[in-house]
């Protein structure tokens, strides 16, 4: 409740009292004009006939409101309505009704139930606000004239008899077996309902209005969905609207809702119709986009309405109107698509679905607009020339250095939220970044810059078909790449420059929980790439979307590379709508001691592997003993080795059973700890080895610590993942170890790419074929033979390079 006085420009008090929302009323000095003043700045809904509004819209307010608290807090993001308590769900009549206007869609009616039932179970109360009396009557009507007709009439007027039905004469009939239906439906679900009518002087005399708000208060208190309607049997045609004095109008159920879900202080209210939301233009225009988000105060000038929907009162127009004016109120609006399948469940969830209103202005742009871009910049970037790539990625490498203290001060923030929100350790770890971090970075990319001279437009392969018909391939940049990194601020300059060096447009979404370093490093990438191509080519998805309304953009993105934790990598390989993935869902890494061993060697190699960096994917999480090793002095000092680094060790099945009281059972052999913890199991030999590395391994990284070269060879041949090593840590598996100056992650699938991905990894090829007339008709009616002899390949130049020289010379 606000306690609220209105004010007269002198500041003498007109009216005060309690509401259930803050008003906002303006007044002139003169008190013979007070009832012609007020302006359409209402928030609680009609005055009191006392206090009605009578005078023109439009004049300039002149008093203003004290109240003793503010609107409520609404979201201003969607991951903020997974917290909404109260729902309005308005149901238009082309939602519901059939495609030929006469009878329901039951089986999209049902869908809607059922998730409104999801909703009450949750906690959540809803409240229906719904159309369909007058489909329900006009196929009931309908079907008693054709009863009543001759069989010359029913074939010669059917269809138009029935287009001429009185409205309110089908809202009449229609509205008993509408509720009757819903009743049945939410029945179903152990749900019960109640039917609220109502019409528009319910909401211009204060008695009425009270009792209807305490009615359906009292209602949701009971746990009941009440289902509300205008009572279109006694209701008058629409008329323009003449009474948007500071409220809304209620000439269809779309202000209906408004005003409900407003006076019932309900969170959010979702809108559905027959589009997918709020369009830039008329949908299926050309350029005409769907909005996900919508500030009026921003947006309102760049949207065009089109036409009403087949039915209904309301068009989009509407719409917007009833939505703008309950989110000036303190309620959040969906607009979205009724036929989409689980549209409430996914609003509420907080995912990227029909068009959120919100009140924030900051917002970044929308995802499909940001690859759009990206494509376009990403097109500029392929015609840059080798010396402009080096020159864009060492001016980033520079900038990394000089502004350091920016960086770390912004790197600081994110940790001390970090360690206030609770964020796991391995996960505040990888957010760190230091000045030797930064060093790190700044020689990776210079080896990037380096490498980059000879990538894209590389011939890989020249082939002379026939006389005067040459064949090459090249490389070239894959397209738009899509990185999706947890925690690990410094993989945003590495991926950028190899996106740079290969031609690639990028968009990168990074956690929220680098939200300040991750702004600063990519204004730096920015600023490198603009002198020679536009900054949008590669962007930093920074708003608070669910990451599936990225994995939809398949129209845009060519592949997708995620960075993080094995559910975040597990869900994105799951949920990606046809974009290839490369990447690693786990990093379950062995290394195998054999029975020929160097034994101070093979300490040093699994002290490295396990207690280097324990968060990283390519730490080992398994370690396999030659079982010939077991009770003897290198056991034990392998296991006092690792105790003494505080490493807490699990036992493996076969180990469990050969020591009575050894380590506790490991919780799989598919564990990956990520911590200073580790699993150690016996095995025969080099082949039981491969093995189980070949049946547990995530086909990651696995090493072998032997003397015997031709053990070696076995291991390394027979042991199926991205990097195999012979008396090495497995923590070399990284692309700036590996000479790559970086990687965008590390790949185990069995695609063009596996291991550390550096700037091959990022690139596919094109053929390029040039001719002197050639058709192939010629070559099938023998006129012309097929010789098909390799070329060599040119030395030291890209096809890029050889079309500058051209230039030149020309």
């Amino acid at each position: 409740m606000y306690y609220t006085t209105i004010l007269s420009k002198s500041g003498r008090s007109l009216c005060h009292g309690w509401s259930t929302r803050s008003l906002i009323f303006a007044t002139t000095s003169s008190p013979s004009n007070q009832s012609s003043a007020f302006s359409s700045l209402s928030s609680a809904g009609p005055l009191p006939p006392s206090a009605s509004p009578t005078g023109r819209r439009g004049q300039e307010p002149r008093a203003y409101i004290s109240t003793s608290h503010p609107l409520a807090a609404q979201a201003l993001f969607r991951s903020d309505l997974i917290n909404c308590k109260r729902v309005v769900i308005k149901l238009g009549s082309a939602v519901i009704t059939r495609e030929d206007e006469c009878g329901l869609a039951l089986g999209r009616l049902a869908s809607i139930v059922e998730q409104a039932c999801e909703l009450h179970s949750m906690n959540k109360q809803v409240i229906m606000v719904t159309s369909g009396a007058i489909a329900f009557g006009k196929q009931k009507l309908h079907h008693e004239m054709l009863m009543s007709m001759s069989m010359r009439q029913t074939l010669h007027t059917s269809k138009r008899q029935g287009s001429l039905i009185e409205p309110r004469a089908c809202a009449a009939v229609g509205q008993s077996g509408l509720m009757s239906l819903y009743e049945a439906m939410f029945n179903q679900y152990g749900v019960k309902t109640a039917q609220v009518l109502i019409t528009k002087p319910d909401f211009f005399h204060e008695e009425s209005r009270k009792n209807l708000i305490g009615t359906l208060k009292e209602l949701l208190q009971l746990s009941i969905v009440p289902i509300l309607n205008t009572n279109d049997a006694v209701a008058p045609p629409p008329q323009i609207d003449k009474d948007l004095q500071g409220v809304i109008s209620l000439k269809d159920n779309d202000s209906l809702a408004a005003r409900l879900a407003v006076e019932v202080d309900a969170d959010l209210m979702i809108l559905m119709s027959d589009v997918d939301g709020l369009y830039t233009g008329p949908p299926g225009h050309e350029g005409s986009r769907l909005l996900h988000s919508y500030c009026p105060e921003v947006d309102e000038t760049s949207v065009i309405f089109g036409e009403k929907s087949r039915v209904g009162l309301g068009g989009m127009e509407s719409k917007v109107r009833a939505a703008s004016w309950a989110l000036d109120n303190g309620t959040s609006v969906v607009i979205c698509n009724g036929h989409e399948d689980r549209a409430i469940h996914n609003i509420v969830s907080g995912k990227n679905v029909g068009t959120f209103f919100t009140k924030s202005k900051v917002q970044s742009a929308p995802v499909e607009l940001m690859a759009m871009q990206a494509r376009e910049g990403g097109r500029v970037l392929q015609t840059t020339t080798a010396k402009q790539k080096h020159l864009i990625i060492t001016k980033l490498a520079n900038l990394l250095l000089e502004r350091q203290r920016d960086i770390l001060d912004a790197n600081s923030r994110d940790i001390e939220a970090a360690n206030k929100s609770g964020l796991e350790p391995t996960l505040v770890s990888r957010l760190v970044l230091s000045e030797r971090k930064l060093h790190t970075l700044h020689e990776g990319l210079k080896q990037i810059a380096n490498q980059s001279s000879d990538i894209v437009g590389r011939v890989v392969r020249r082939t002379l078909l026939a006389d005067g018909l040459e064949l090459k391939q090249v490389t070239t940049p894959i397209g738009v790449l899509l990185v999706i990194f947890e925690s690990r601020p410094d993989c945003l300059p590495q991926v950028a420059a190899l996106s740079i060096a290969s031609g690639n447009a990028l968009l990168l979404k990074g956690g929220k929980e680098a939200y300040h370093s991750n702004q600063i490093l990519h204004s730096l990438v920015q600023e490198a790439l603009e002198p020679f191509v536009p900054k949008e080519t590669i962007c930093l998805v920074s708003t608070r979307e669910e990451i599936e309304s990225l994995l939809e953009l398949n129209e845009y993105i060519d592949l997708i590379i995620p960075r993080g934790s094995n559910e975040l990598v597990s869900m994105i390989q799951k949920q990606s709508q046809g974009i290839p993935v490369l990447g690693h869902s786990e990093g379950v890494c062995h290394v195998y001691i054999d029975q020929s061993v160097d034994e101070d060697m093979a300490l040093k190699i699994v002290r490295d592997s396990k207690t280097d960096y324990p968060a990283a994917c390519n730490a080992v999480e398994t370690i396999l003993v030659n079982k010939n090793h077991l009770r003897t002095p290198f056991f034990e000092d392998l296991f006092d080795m690792l105790k003494s680094e505080g490493v807490k060790i699990y036992s493996g099945p076969r180990l469990a059973s050969a020591l009575k009281f050894g380590p506790p059972p490991a919780p799989s052999l598919h564990t990956e700890y990520g911590d200073l913890s580790v699993t150690v199991e016996l095995v025969d030999d080099v082949r039981d080895a491969i093995r189980h590395i070949n049946k547990y391994s995530s086909s990651h990284t696995d090493s072998i610590v032997t003397k015997d070269d031709n053990v070696a060879e076995v291991f390394l041949k027979g042991v199926d993942s991205a990097c195999v090593f012979h008396n090495t840590s497995t923590r070399f598996a990284d692309g700036y170890r590996f000479g790559l100056g970086a990687e965008v992650g590390i790949s185990t699938c069995r695609i063009h790419a596996r291991g550390p991905v550096g700037v091959e990894g990022l690139l596919t090829t094109k053929w390029i074929l040039n001719g002197e007339g050639h058709i192939v008709e010629d070559f099938s009616k023998g006129k012309k033979e097929y010789v098909h002899r390799p070329l060599p390949l040119p030395q030291g130049a890209t096809e890029r390079e050889e079309v500058e020289d051209v230039e030149l010379k020309d």
